[in-house]
C-alpha cells in the first residue's frame, strides 16, 4: 500500500494485518514504514517495508517488484498516499499544482498499471482509493489538493467500468476531516483562516475530526466484501459530538384542517 508511513496508511497496514493479509508498506519514510512493519510482526502478522515515491515511475516499479518478491502476487492494492499543500488558485504556482497532481493522481495510475494487469489475469483483486470529501464538496484554500481528488474519484470511476466483469474490484473510500499528520507543516496562521474559511462556507459544521483507524475500517470492509458484492463508495464521516437532550415537547398542535374524530367513524 502507498503512503503507509503515518496516518490513514498506517492504520490501513494495521488493520489488514491483523486481518490476516500480508502487507508491503510503501512510503518515502521507509524509516517509519520500518517501525510499523516491525510492530505488526511483533504482533504475529506479516509485513514489509519498502521505499516508495509514487511520483517517480522507477521507484513505484521497485516497490511492487521488491513487494511481489517478498509477499507474492499482488491481491489488494490500497492507493492512499497524497499531497496536500494550502493555496488558492490564484496563489499556487502551476510548479506546486503540478506536483501534488504528480502525486494524489498520476501516482495512483501508475501503481494501477503495475499492479493490476496481474490481477486481471488471475480473475481476482482489489484496488481501493482513499479520496477526500472535497471531491463531493470543493473546500477553498487547498485548490490543487481539489482538483486531484476530484480528478482521482473520476479515475476510479472510470476503471471500476473498464474492470467489470474480470473478477477484480475498484472501491472508493471517501472521508471527510481526519486528524493525521497532513497539514501540520503549514503555517498555523494560514491554516486558520483556512479552517475559518471551511466553517464560513459550512462546510466544518463540527469540530470533530475521523481517527485514521475508522477510515482503516472502511478500507478493511471493501476488500472483505464476499465475492459477487462490491461497495463502489464509502463515505467515512466523523460523527458529531453528543448534544444535550432536549425535553420531549408536551404540546399538541392542533390540525386545523384534520375532519372531527367522529367522522371517521371513531369515538368522539
Amino acid at each position: 500500500m502507498t503512503g503507509a508511513s503515518s496516518g490513514i496508511g498506517a492504520a490501513v497496514a494495521r488493520a489488514l494485518a491483523d486481518a490476516g493479509h500480508p502487507v508491503a508498506l510503501g512510503a518515502r519514510r521507509v524509516a517509519r514504514c520500518e517501525q510499523l512493519a516491525a510492530q505488526i510482526r511483533a504482533d504475529g502478522g506479516e509485513a514489509v517495508a519498502l521505499p516508495l515515491d509514487v511520483a517517480d515511475g522507477a521507484s513505484a516499479e521497485a516497490f511492487v517488484k521488491a513487494a511481489t518478491e517478498a509477499l507474492g502476487p499482488l491481491e489488494v492494492l490500497v492507493s492512499n498516499a497524497g499531497n496536500n499543500g494550502p493555496g488558492s488558485a490564484l496563489d499556487t504556482d502551476p510548479a506546486a499544482f503540478a506536483a501534488t497532481l504528480q502525486v494524489n493522481v498520476l501516482g495512483a495510475h501508475r501503481l494501477v498499471r503495475l499492479v493490476v494487469p496481474d490481477m486481471v489475469a488471475r480473475r481476482r483483486g482489489d484496488v481501493v482509493f482513499v479520496t477526500s470529501d472535497t471531491a463531493r464538496q470543493a473546500r477553498p484554500g487547498t485548490s490543487a489538493y481539489v482538483t486531484s481528488k476530484w480528478g482521482l474519484e473520476g479515475y476510479a470511476r472510470a476503471l471500476q467500468l473498464e474492470l467489470e466483469g474480470t473478477g477484480v474490484r475498484a472501491s472508493i473510500v471517501q472521508p471527510g476531516q481526519t486528524r493525521t499528520e497532513m497539514g501540520l507543516d503549514w503555517d498555523p496562521g494560514l491554516t486558520t483562516r483556512i479552517l475559518e474559511d471551511w466553517i464560513r462556507f459550512g462546510f466544518a459544521r463540527h469540530g470533530n475530526f475521523l481517527r485514521p483507524d475508522a477510515v482503516a475500517g472502511a478500507v478493511l470492509a471493501a476488500v472483505s466484501a464476499p465475492r459477487g458484492t462490491h461497495l463502489t463508495m464509502i463515505e467515512v464521516q466523523p460523527e458529531a459530538p453528543i448534544a444535550a437532550a432536549t425535553p420531549p415537547a408536551t404540546h399538541m398542535v392542533e390540525d386545523r384542517d384534520a375532519p372531527p374524530a367522529t367522522e371517521k367513524g371513531g369515538s368522539p
